[in-house]
């Protein structure tokens, strides 16, 4: 598999462990721990964040969770007044968004993570959200089958203070879309794909909510991804198959709306995207498997080794070069790995290694402070002395008066 730029395909689990592997080699890259992250609940915050919801087991409560990718725990903990799952952030990272149950979506700054905006968007829980590629408007399924397009300038500058009379003037639009819950999102030019427990995808126009075409299969879709050529579109459904069709059918063409490709999964396919410059398509299963599929022919390339038995969500960063040239990474609009100072051979340090690179720092740091903390002790005892010797001398001064 040829690649123009080095791509990192990663996986999350509602058994509290996200990976990371290595989409050329399939290599395992690292591992991330603590959190117990549901549908749609992963995304990439900017060039330094891995963000990922997180539901307490032991108290139902939600939060998000960030890491830095060179630590394999949880590096900073962002509470929630309720129980979240489907999250996404834009391309800058400054601002992440969280659907939750009461149907609200919550709106947190990074890195600090204050909720700064709560707005009720459905009438049911929020079930997937996604951010145009300009990074102007949420857009945000429920489990009503509602969709609403809100613009993020004006969550951005709304005021907390008369959040009931701004509510409706922040949505753009909403509208129903579907008979059962919206499951997956993907947009492209001014176009929105929505697919749904209905066993449906439609396409709408993004600028006027209007609808387009409905496209119908023989299973429920779980998420949908468009082709970088806008030509084509792919469907996750839950019989384990993924099914390829075109965005747009010409009037009296005989040809079939979508087709099957015909390697199958023995779970529902809960995620899919597009990949190595739209040459390929990486779909995730509930039962653990994760396959990179050639588009031209729909076969299995590779299967990435996956220790996890259920993936609730995916998503592939890009950015590192393989070549003389520098990767560009299409999610933040600049180099996303030179941005953090990491080349491809950096990245493939085992989990492990970065471990023991953090201890030596620690250790370090460790010393670092007990030294500081000689040398203020040193500067106490110096400073008693010099009082010592300030004193002696003014009583000296004062016999030689006598």
């Amino acid at each position: 598999m040829s690649s123009s730029s080095h791509e990192i395909v990663l996986t999350s689990s509602p058994d509290g462990l996200i990976t990371a592997y290595d989409a050329s080699s399939g290599a395992i890259l690292a591992r991330f721990t603590g959190s117990r992250s549901p549908r749609q609940g992963l995304a990439l915050a900017g060039n330094a964040f891995i963000a990922a919801s997180h539901i307490s087991s032991a108290t139902a409560s939600g939060s998000v969770h960030l890491y830095n990718w060179w630590s394999s725990t949880v590096f900073h903990y962002l509470p929630l007044p309720e129980p979240v799952a489907p999250l996404t952030a834009t391309p800058d990272g400054s601002y992440v968004f969280v659907g939750g149950l009461s149907g609200n979506i919550h709106a947190l700054s990074l890195p600090l993570g204050n909720v700064f905006k709560s707005l009720p968007a459905h009438e049911k829980p929020v079930s997937c959200l996604k951010i145009t590629d300009d990074g102007s408007l949420l857009i945000s399924g429920g489990d009503d089958g509602t969709i609403v397009a809100i613009p993020i300038f004006r969550l951005v500058e709304a005021s907390s203070a008369n959040e009931n009379g701004l509510s409706v003037n922040l949505i753009l639009h909403r509208f129903a879309a579907h008979a059962d819950s919206v499951t997956g999102l993907a947009l492209y030019n001014t176009t929105l794909i929505s697919c749904s427990l209905d066993s449906t995808c439609k396409f709408w126009n993004l600028l006027h909510g209007t609808h387009l075409r409905t496209v119908a299969f023989p299973c429920t879709i779980f998420g949908v991804a468009v082709n970088p050529t806008e030509t084509e579109f792919y469907a996750a459904g839950s019989d384990g198959f993924v099914y390829k069709g075109l965005t747009l059918i010409k009037v009296g063409s005989s040809g079939r709306e979508v087709v099957k490709w015909a390697q199958k999964h023995d779970g529902a396919v809960m995620s899919l995207m597009t990949m190595n410059e739209g040459r390929d398509v990486v779909s995730a299963a509930e039962d653990g498997s994760v396959w990179i599929r050639e588009v031209a022919t729909g076969h299995v390339i590779m299967a990435l080794k996956n220790e996890t038995e259920s993936i609730s969500d995916m998503v592939v960063a890009t950015g590192i070069s393989s070549g003389k040239g520098k990767g560009v990474n299409e999610l933040s609009g600049g180099n996303y790995w030179s941005s953090l100072g990491l080349s491809g051979r950096e990245l493939s340090f085992p989990v492990k290694q970065t471990l023991e690179m953090e201890d030596i720092l620690s250790v370090a740091a460790n010393d670092r402070s007990r030294a500081i903390d000689m040398l203020e002790s040193g500067i106490k005892v110096y400073e008693r002395l010099l009082e010592l010797i300030l004193k002696e001398a003014k009583q000296g001064s004062g016999n030689d008066g006598e």
